[in-house]
């Protein structure tokens, strides 16, 4: 984890709990006797990444509808904190830069605008498809007056592209994140979730169990999973080279890589590659850039 990361050390419940009390009634000790919460029920896990929004964020309140994903939030701060890295060597950009930001497929958490516009004082511009989801994700915007100022979010409705007719031509932006549906299915993500039930070491919850982090269809999976999703990122990228200077995405699966970087290659990007691990989850950001556009 990012050493500047404040969730690189166990969560100080107690100081959450004042936040948002309702946390305390997911709160159990774990068999060192220690105080944690159980990581498989999806509202216990929504009530703790809630309260880390209210306590650490500055947002007035924040609500998400079950079923949608909760977005671990030390995780995605992770992600952030590694681009401002990656911005601060390639821009030349402090931490007193107001950057402009862009995600894509924002979701209905909204997350990276929300932890982008709070954490860092970057301006964030959210594209997602789901109308619901956007709905949502500004229902929260409007309950905290900073994000009104600092965040957008604009509905794509032709999903053959992803910002392709909704970047203006004269809109400028410093980087893109992406966070891409990993699986290739439903059932390909119920496998992950019997992975992950295993590594938690719970053997009794696998013949009845609930994605412990919710998500809709369209968070979780797609057609052809988080490869065909980051070739279609890369194509798109090399359009709006112009327009954005560093493109990054997550990518969850090691063996996708060598399909990205080819693909980084034919578009003639420059790229590097993070890894990331964050308890038994390991991953890695890739993020590209065409050299004389900078």
């Amino acid at each position: 984890m990012h050493q500047q990361n404040p969730y690189s050390s166990r969560y100080d419940l107690e100081r959450l709990v004042k936040h948002y009390p309702l946390l305390q009634k997911h709160i159990v000790l774990n068999p060192s006797g220690e105080e944690t919460i159980d990581f498989l029920s999806s509202t216990a896990v929504y009530s703790l990444n809630k309260a880390m929004l209210l306590a650490d964020f500055k947002l007035e309140d924040y609500d998400l509808p079950m079923g949608y994903l909760i977005p671990p939030v030390p995780g995605r701060l992770d992600y952030l904190l590694h681009m401002q890295d990656f911005l601060s060597e390639k821009l030349n950009s402090t931490e007193d830069t107001q950057l402009r930001g862009l995600d894509i497929g924002a979701g209905a958490n909204g997350i990276y605008c929300i932890l982008g516009a709070q954490h860092f004082n970057w301006k964030m511009v959210g594209i997602e498809s789901d109308l619901n989801a956007i709905d949502i994700a500004n229902t929260n915007i409007q309950k905290t007056k900073e994000l009104q100022d600092k965040v957008k979010i604009l509905h794509q409705d032709n999903k053959s592209f992803l910002f392709k007719n909704i970047i203006k031509a004269d809109e400028k932006f410093d980087f893109l994140v992406c966070n891409p549906p990993f699986h290739n299915s439903k059932e390909e993500a119920v496998k992950g979730t019997l992975r992950k039930l295993d590594n938690l070491g719970d053997k009794t919850k696998k013949k009845k169990f609930s994605l412990n982090f919710e998500g809709q269809a369209n968070e979780l999976w797609c057609n052809g999973g988080e490869i065909l999703f980051i070739k279609r990122l890369i194509k798109e990228s090399a359009g709006f080279k112009d327009q954005i200077k560093i493109f990054s995405t997550l990518v969850a699966k090691k063996t996708s890589l060598p399909t990205i970087e080819k693909q980084l290659n034919k578009v003639k990007a420059d790229y590097h590659i993070v890894p990331m691990a964050l308890g038994n989850k390991k991953g890695r950001y890739v993020m590209w850039w065409f050299e004389n556009k900078l």
